[in-house]
């Protein structure tokens, strides 16, 4: 079965709906089973992205994109800095 993928957006806006069912007394079980998810995803988003703003959760989104690519390159300059340290030693 595909796993499906949501937007930032989209998961604050079922945790928000889901929030709503809730305080209207439904219980965890219905308010997920009516958004179409499992509990353990519910529970795993809360987790997440609980109490985050959508902006918030955008932001979040794109540091994350940002840290890894710098990640990236400081692991790319890394390894050129060890090549050359043996390069100039002499020994290859």
């Amino acid at each position: 079965m595909p796993r499906r993928k949501y937007t930032t957006e989209q998961i604050i806006g079922y945790l928000r709906q889901a929030e709503v069912m809730i305080g209207r007394g439904c219980t965890v079980a219905e308010a997920v089973r009516d958004i179409d998810i499992t509990p353990n995803t519910y529970f795993r988003w809360r987790k997440e992205f609980g109490g985050v703003g959508t902006e918030q959760a955008r932001r979040l989104k794109d540091l994350e994109i940002e840290n890894s690519r710098l990640k990236r390159a400081v692991a790319d300059l890394t390894l050129d800095n060890l090549i050359l340290k043996e390069v100039s030693t002499g020994k290859f």
